[in-house]
């Protein structure tokens, strides 16, 4: 919290005690005497001419604080030098100001606080109040303040009728204001049977802990500099300095001592006739002092170790420290106290929906109930409907099996029938397939091989042709360039020809030249095929002389189904057909005259063959 927020709140009680009608506003006047009295307490030079001006008479009609609060940063707050001015002036203008209007006491009663310690109080409760205006105080900080009071007393905290107080639904919602704080301390609850001047130097003592920002006060024997003597003297500690008087009434200030990061604290050794002695070294000094006792010795070090601290952590105030401190804590207790409020809504959350997840079982289960009834009664029905498809099948399988036991007597027979002529015919249609086929092969071999050849010599002088008529096309179009560069729109029809049939020409040359490649694979093909072929004819001739017998007359040739429609009668010009009604005496002349004839077909074979399909006649 800095100079001007301490300010601010002041000044807030100040401004709030000129609206007598609680409008949230004040009249110009006020607010102009109230400037010129800011300005003296905080000894800043005042403006009159700055003021008017802010304040035009033609401007009519009450301010509200905001409309104070530019002319209060801009006029007053920002010319505020901290260490110019004794802030208890400033506090004592404005507890004036708000005093007449609103702390109101019963003059007859024995337990009000004095005028001073109630200022004290007031300046004690905006110190520790929230940042936030209204102003108010959380129960935390008026119980610790309250500790405080009582623990300068000496006297046990009660906290019973704190909590009494604290119970109360104002108190929870909107916190403790500074006159209900009064009003509470002025009950006599907290001081009843405790004499008011001891009440009031504990409620001094404490404002000089908390707003003088004095960690310790006291008496200590010191070491003078330059006469060596030892004198008492009351020191009063600060973040900043150590200080030390005459006497504890503070009026003749005899020294101060700078504390920094450079200052350390050591613990001396009994002697000069002195006990418990300890030392403050500073750059320039080492300042020897002695307490009454080794206790008061250990709280004056550990206050000046903590005093040195905090000025080389920056900050000016323990009790600020202490303040924020506090506030996180209750922050990070109210944080606790929501996420267990939250996982306890969510567990209560979870518990509803446990609960109506369960009355949804409930439900469920007594539909499954239900519905396992209708489907016991369709179990049953399609059971009845079962059985009775059962037994109308089981006769017509009786039925069924009757007819099917005539049947396979019937089948039995004539499968056996069947069964001898389809041997006969299989092994004659076999023999005449195997002869066939060699025959076939040895002559699709000769011709294929012939055929290849003439085929090869063709494309040799094709591809010859091509290439010459390629060559020609390219000088051609050559020529047709150079000569139509300036007639190139009239003959572009006729280049485009050219083109055309040289790309023509070009693929027709590739086509030859695979072609003739596949031929070469055909030919080398080809005269393997003839070699088998040869060795299967003469084998096959062997067989067939020796197996091959007339059909006698009278013998009928069985009709043969569907399987047999392959099968043909050999043509007068079929080769086995030949060897069969010639003598074995014709020689080799007359067979290879037969095969010329049927050169035509066998030039159709080889086609075939050459595509991988083979006919047999």
């Amino acid at each position: 919290m800095d100079l001007r927020s301490e300010l601010l709140k002041s000044i807030w009680y100040g401004f709030t005690a000129l609206d007598l009608e609680k409008s949230g506003k004040v009249s110009k006047s006020q607010l102009k005497v109230l400037s010129h009295n800011l300005c003296t307490v905080l000894c800043i030079p005042h403006d009159p001419v700055a003021l008017e001006e802010h304040f035009r008479d033609d401007d009519d009609g009450p301010v509200s604080s905001q409309g104070y609060m530019p002319y209060l940063n801009k006029y007053i707050l920002d010319k505020v030098v901290e260490g110019s001015f004794n802030k208890e002036n400033v506090d004592e203008l404005c507890w004036t100001l708000t005093a007449k209007k609103n702390y109101q006491t019963d003059k007859n009663s024995t337990s009000v606080l004095p005028e001073k310690d109630a200022f004290r109080l007031w300046c004690l409760f905006n110190f520790l109040s929230e940042d936030k205006y209204p102003l108010v105080m959380v129960p935390d900080e008026v119980e610790y303040l309250i500790k405080k009071i009582c623990m300068s007393m000496s006297i046990e905290f009660n906290c019973v009728e704190l909590e009494d107080f604290f119970s109360q639904d104002s108190v929870q919602q909107s916190g403790i204001t500074v006159w209900v704080f009064l009003q509470m301390m002025n009950s006599g609850k907290i001081t009843r049977g405790i004499d008011k001047s001891i009440v009031s130097m504990a409620i001094e003592e404490v404002y000089r802990e908390i707003v003088g920002d004095v960690l310790k006060e006291g008496y200590l024997w010191k070491k003078g500099q330059l006469r060596r003597n030892w004198k008492e003297r009351w020191f009063t500690l600060r973040p900043s300095n150590l200080s030390y008087y005459t006497g504890e009434d503070r009026k003749e200030c005899q020294g101060n001592i700078g504390l920094d990061g450079n200052c350390c604290v050591e613990v001396l050794p009994d002697r000069d006739g002195k006990r418990c002695m300890f030392c403050l070294k500073t750059l320039s000094k080492t300042y020897e002092m002695s307490a009454s006792d080794t206790k008061q010795r250990q709280e004056w070090t550990t206050a000046i170790q903590t005093a040195i601290r905090l000025h080389m952590e920056g900050k000016t105030s323990l009790h600020k420290d202490l303040k924020l401190k506090r506030r996180e804590q209750r922050e990070q207790r109210e944080k606790r106290r929501q996420a267990k409020e939250e996982e306890l809504q969510r567990l209560r959350a979870l518990q509803e929906e446990r609960e109506r997840k369960l009355a949804e079982l409930e439900l469920l289960k007594e539909a499954q109930k239900q519905a396992q009834a209708l489907l016991e009664q369709d179990e049953q029905r399609r059971r009845q409907q079962h059985e009775q498809l059962q037994r109308a099948l089981e006769v017509q399988l009786r039925e069924a099996e009757e007819a099917r036991v005539s049947m396979q007597a019937e089948m039995a027979l004539k499968e056996e029938e069947a069964e001898r002529q389809r041997k006969r015919i299989q092994e004659l249609e076999e023999m005449q397939k195997r002869l066939e086929e060699a025959l076939q092969q040895e002559i699709k071999a000769r011709l294929d091989e012939e055929a290849f050849r003439y085929a090869q010599a063709g494309l040799l002088a094709e591809e010859e042709e091509k290439m010459k008529a390629l060559m020609s096309l390219q000088e051609e179009q050559e020529e047709y360039i150079l000569k139509t560069q300036r007639e190139k729109q009239e003959l572009k029809q006729e280049m485009e020809a050219k083109s055309r049939a040289l790309d023509e020409a070009q693929r027709q040359l590739e086509e030859v030249r695979a072609n003739r490649h596949r031929v070469d694979q055909d030919v080398v093909a080809a005269q393997r095929k003839l070699r088998q072929a040869s060795t299967n004819v003469k084998h096959w001739n062997v067989q067939m002389n020796r197996l091959m017998r007339p059909i006698g007359p009278g013998e009928k040739r069985p009709s043969l189904g569907s399987s047999f429609s392959s099968f043909q009668i050999p043509t007068q010009r079929d080769p086995g057909l030949r060897l069969r009604r010639r003598s074995g005496s014709e020689d080799q002349d007359e067979e290879s005259k037969e095969n010329v004839d049927n050169r035509p077909d066998l030039e159709k074979r080889h086609s075939n063959a050459s595509n991988g399909d083979m006919d047999i006649p």
